[in-house]
């Protein structure tokens, strides 16, 4: 078996340049060297100050997701439909199969596509480089806690819990995209060979979750409540805690018993293409547990539906998005001024916002938006007199959160000069008008850019930063593991909330009814509701292409489907109105994804390099 070299050569430089980071010392004899230049190799280790400015480069190679260029695209599965005409798009590659688009699309993520020095956010955007530098890091300052001898126990814990708690964080963020990998736990020597297979995903998930157990122990719930703390006080949100450890050790063992994880990880073995309970208890104690400790000490806590927006986004305002749900968040390089002209004609059609790349939210999508009442959309064409959706008033009672994620038809986006969305057949901000930069699928992103935005108004000022863990997702995350390890009706040991109680409090917040019955009988059905909450509540934050891959729904229908509204305009039509009548209410197909198994990963970067050596093989089909 041979291995392809997918920028390995990269990281053996960067192996050694860490390395010589490190105090690794090497001929020198022929430079003319001041006096009194020699450095003892242990003065970055031997405090904490020292010692923490080693780690915080770790919380620098955190990627940056929602804007590494002019334009980004960081949504792939089922929610998004990009202008056909633009082929700068890794999610126009994903769409027609070609993975490899994040090694050669312009705009992309995770990138590939290059180091380019003036250009800081797009170099964070290379998950693959980023985090194999990170965990050489870990793996050097792991190494030297023996160093570290002039500080206090709580210190030390600190430094420890972090560099473990990054070591798994940035293997798991490669498993994510690619799979299994060898999991390095050591400081790999400058001149050692690297001979080091491809484990499992399991096995790595394994070595993962054995790290993040070990930074929960270290790490403080709170930086602020420590001394060490003190001194970078209101600062100190984002850093590794006890909460985010064990949050993240129950989501890589949830990972690991989800089908694609099992079967993966069992020589593509059908029989082990469902979960693996086992790794789902584990993962429901762990996430349990994480929800106890949060609960008690309040350190998150959900927003208000009122806020819902604040999640993604805000405008000008000093505070960031996320407010007390997030947990951890992408890189922030730049933030202030990333979301701004570009970002927003993304999302809005020609008469509207000027010109650039258009994205536009699918109608399949909009349908796992159900009924206020608890009850799911079956068919967007049919009545239902159980749920109360009727096709010609499409917009009525629906989940609130609905109207917080789109534009509808008639509503009046902007502020200065305000427009109404004309999202029928035939209306002015329709593809029908405007091929080049109209709208394909009748409604606009309102999470992404909200409906204040207009032409002349607004349209910088903007912070979009993607939660990569927060607090709901926790809970629902808690809710599946919950659900496959011990049952609909049963809590874990760690937490006193059963899967039911768990994603009931995500309703709570939403204002939507709890989980009917129907949904509550098998494990099977709930899991079912269970999906399209996960939909529903963190639509368009990068984490649907993720899901729908580890439940390996994505080579399968309805989810390779991406479809557009058509309708028309019914009497009495008034603006802002969810009460509006329509006519002819039908989905149309604009495309259907044909994936196989080999979708299910990304191919390792750079296939026609040279082979290193055996061991390491490509994914499947790539």
């Amino acid at each position: 078996m041979k291995f392809q070299n997918m920028k390995i050569s990269k990281y053996i430089l960067m192996l050694a340049l860490a390395a010589l980071s490190a105090g690794v010392t090497s001929c020198t004899d022929y430079l003319d060297k001041a006096p009194n230049s020699d450095i003892d190799e242990s003065v970055p280790y031997q405090n904490f100050r020292n010692f923490q400015g080693f780690v915080e480069e770790m919380y620098n190679r955190i990627p940056v997701i929602t804007n590494n260029e002019y334009h980004t695209t960081f949504n792939y599965g089922e929610e998004d439909y990009w202008e056909p005409q633009e082929l700068r798009l890794f999610a126009r590659s994903v769409d027609f199969g070609d993975f490899w688009g994040y090694t050669t699309c312009y705009y992309s993520y995770p990138n590939t596509a290059g180091f380019n020095p003036g250009n800081t956010k797009r170099n964070k955007a290379n998950v693959w480089e980023n985090s194999w530098y990170a965990i050489r890091k870990c793996n050097i300052g792991l190494s030297k806690l023996d160093q570290l001898v002039d500080a206090s126990r709580e210190e030390r814990d600190l430094i420890e819990g972090q560099l473990y708690f990054f070591r798994a964080f940035f293997h798991y963020m490669i498993m994510e995209w690619w799979g299994g990998v060898p999991y390095i736990d050591y400081a790999i020597g400058p001149d050692e060979t690297i001979t080091l297979p491809r484990e499992t995903w399991q096995e790595c998930a394994d070595k993962c979750a054995a790290d993040f157990r070990k930074a929960a122990d270290l790490l403080p719930v709170n930086w602020d409540d420590t001394a060490a703390g003190k001194t970078t006080l209101g600062n100190n949100n984002m850093r590794a805690n006890k909460i985010m450890a064990l949050a993240y050790l129950g989501k890589v063992l949830l990972w690991a018993g989800s089908p694609l994880m099992n079967w993966d990880s069992h020589s593509r073995n059908n029989a082990y293409a469902v979960y693996d309970e086992a790794y789902c208890k584990q993962a429901a104690d762990a996430l349990g547990e994480a929800l106890k400790v949060t609960e008690q000490t309040g350190r998150y806590s959900l927003l208000p539906i009122d806020q819902f927006n604040d999640l993604t986004l805000v405008y000008n305002s000093k505070a960031l998005p996320g407010g007390t749900e997030t947990i951890l968040q992408e890189n922030l390089d730049g933030y202030g001024g990333r979301w701004g002209w570009n970002m927003n004609t993304d999302f809005r059609p020609q008469r509207h916002i000027g010109a650039g790349i258009k994205c536009w939210p699918t109608a399949n999508y909009s349908n796992y938006f159900g009924m206020a009442n608890g009850y799911p959309i079956e068919d967007s064409a049919v009545k239902d007199s159980k749920s109360g959706y009727d096709p010609e008033f499409p917009w009525r009672d629906r989940d609130p959160r609905f109207y917080k994620t789109y534009v509808i038809d008639g509503e009046v986006c902007g502020t200065n000069d305000p427009k109404e969305a004309e999202l029928f057949t035939g209306g002015k901000d329709r593809e029908k008008v405007n091929p080049q930069k109209g709208c394909y699928t009748g409604l606009f992103n309102a999470k992404l850019c909200l409906k204040i935005v207009g032409e002349d108004n607004v349209r910088d000022g903007w912070a979009c930063v993607l939660s990569l863990m927060r607090l709901a997702d926790v809970y629902l995350l808690y809710s599946e593991a919950a659900a496959v390890g011990y049952g609909v009706k049963q809590s874990a040991p760690t937490y006193g909330k059963t899967a039911e109680d768990a994603l009931n409090v995500v309703r709570d917040r939403a204002g939507v009814a709890h989980v009917l019955p129907q949904f509550t009988d098998t494990k099977d059905n709930f899991l079912s509701e269970l999906r399209r909450e996960r939909a529903v509540e963190l639509a368009f934050e990068g984490m649907r292409f993720h899901d729908l891959r580890r439940w390996m729904l994505i080579t399968q229908r309805p989810y390779t489907l991406k479809t557009a509204f058509q309708f028309d305009r019914g009497p009495g039509f008034t603006q802002n109105s969810t009460e509006n009548k329509v006519f002819n209410l039908r989905e149309e197909v604009l495309r259907e994804r044909n994936f196989t198994s080999r979708h299910y990963w990304l191919p390792l970067p750079n296939k026609n390099d040279t082979y290193l050596y055996e061991g390491f093989e490509q994914n499947p089909g790539w």
